[in-house]
């Protein structure tokens, strides 16, 4: 049986509905309704129950969603119970801001270490994680049985630290460096385009100025 495919919209509201299940006192019960949680959250009924439907299936009729039953499956479906460890290279601002960024543990995942080439000595960022120099890379992600890697340097540096990544046994990558990579079969890559993404928002706005216009015109 194949895993269900939960759409990445979907995935960024999991967190939402499993904190607040989290946060409902005992008295509240043991069941909840899709309508209570789309008030509480000021979502639409019909979107909470897509979203849950994802991961558990449909409520039942006048009862609702079992609540350990359903942040079970939400602590499943999010990777929260089995962590995944990571680590950062490139610790400019960019890099420092996602290292520091507590977010990602609703998915289960923890950035572990940072590296960075134009340190001499180890040192820690705002949050007191440290950041090693580039020579411990290697053997750290070797001892540490580390398998996901997230790339924050510049676009002439990008590829040889991706080959090192690889060559270190990581086996996810996540790329914030612009240009295209290339890795081996068997390695899994997402490359982010943080110039696109704005270019694409700044061209929603003008389509929506646009649209606006037209129904006032008419």
């Amino acid at each position: 049986m194949k895993p269900t495919i939960v759409p990445r919209a979907t995935l960024g509201r999991l967190p939402v509905y499993l904190q607040y299940l989290k946060s409902l006192p005992a008295e509240a019960g043991s069941n909840v309704s899709a309508t209570t949680i789309a008030k509480a959250l000021g979502l639409g009924e019909v979107q909470v129950r897509k979203d849950l439907s994802a991961v558990s299936g449909a409520g039942k009729p006048k009862i609702g969603y079992a609540v350990a039953e359903l942040i079970e499956q939400l602590e499943d479906c999010l990777g929260s119970r089995d962590r995944s460890r990571a680590v950062l290279v490139g610790a400019g601002k960019l890099g420092r801001a996602l290292f520091d960024y507590r977010g990602f543990d609703a998915f289960g995942i923890d950035i572990v270490a940072a590296f960075d080439r134009s340190l001499e000595r180890a040192e820690h960022s705002d949050s007191g994680k440290t950041i090693y120099p580039m020579e411990e890379f290697g053997a750290f992600c070797k001892r540490e049985a580390i398998r996901i890697g997230i790339l924050t340097v510049p676009a002439a540096a990008a590829q040889s630290v991706c080959e090192e990544m690889v060559r270190c046994g990581i086996t996810a990558i996540w790329s914030f460096s612009p240009g295209q990579l290339t890795v081996p079969e068997g390695v899994v890559l997402r490359q982010e385009n943080l110039a696109l993404s704005l270019a694409y928002l700044t061209m929603q706005i003008k389509t929506d100025s646009l649209g606006a216009s037209d129904e006032e015109k008419d």
